[in-house]
This record gives C-alpha cells, structure tokens and sequence, in this order.
C-alpha cells in the first residue's frame, strides 16, 4: 500500500501512527489540536492557490480532528462546558466553510485553537 502513497504522505502517516500508538491522554488531545490547526492552515492555503480538492481535504482533516477533540471531552472536568463550546463552534464554522469557503471566518478559529494548544501544551511540560 505505501508504493502507491505519495512519499511525503507515507512518512506524515507513519509518524502520526507512532503518536497515536505511543500517546497518553494529553498527548492525543495536543495532536488532534495539531491536526485542526493544520487542517485549518492548509484549508486556507489550498484556497489562496485555487485547489478546492486540497481545501477539501484540509477541511476534512480539521473536522475529523475537532469531532474527536468533541468527543473525547470528559463531560464531568470542570472546563468541559466552555470546551464543548469552542470545539462545537469550530465545527459549526467549519461545516458553514464546506459549500462557502472564507478563510476570514476560520481565522478566529484557528487562533483559539493555537491558544488551547499553547496552553495545554505548557501546562503538560511543567
């Protein structure tokens, strides 16, 4: 199977794999907030260069991320409410996204998720 995959592709793929397989809890979440940012990042990049089929590809990759960030929030931790908030949002404006690209709108999401994964990202190094 990795004969036929784009080089780059295979090696993004081997790497994410090994993240998954060798991450705790925290670990998981940084990567799924990696993976949004990126997918956010690359949407608006693919847009700006007029690939919808790259953008579309991007846009999945960050909504298949924020689902799982969704989905794996412990509803009883304290921040559990204002997290369903962020990562509902950031679907809702994702999903607007899809038919209706405008990268201003997703802007404001990204940044948030930058911001939580800054946060997380120190609060686990110290």
């Amino acid at each position: 199977m990795l004969a036929t995959t784009n080089p780059d592709e295979a090696y993004r793929r081997s790497a994410f794999d090994a993240r998954v397989q060798g991450g705790d809890t925290a670990a998981l979440v940084l990567l799924c907030l990696e993976q949004a940012i990126a997918g956010l990042g690359g949407a608006a990049l693919a847009h700006e260069r007029g690939d919808p089929a790259a953008r579309s590809k991007a846009l999945t990759r960050a909504l298949t991320a924020i689902t799982a960030l969704e989905m794996g929030v412990d509803r009883g931790a304290p921040l559990a409410e204002p997290l369903l908030l962020v990562y509902g949002g950031a679907r809702r404006a994702l999903l607007d996204n899809v038919a209706d690209f405008d990268p201003a709108l997703l802007a404001p999401v990204r940044q948030d998720l930058v911001e939580i994964h800054s946060a997380l990202h120190t609060a686990s190094r110290a």
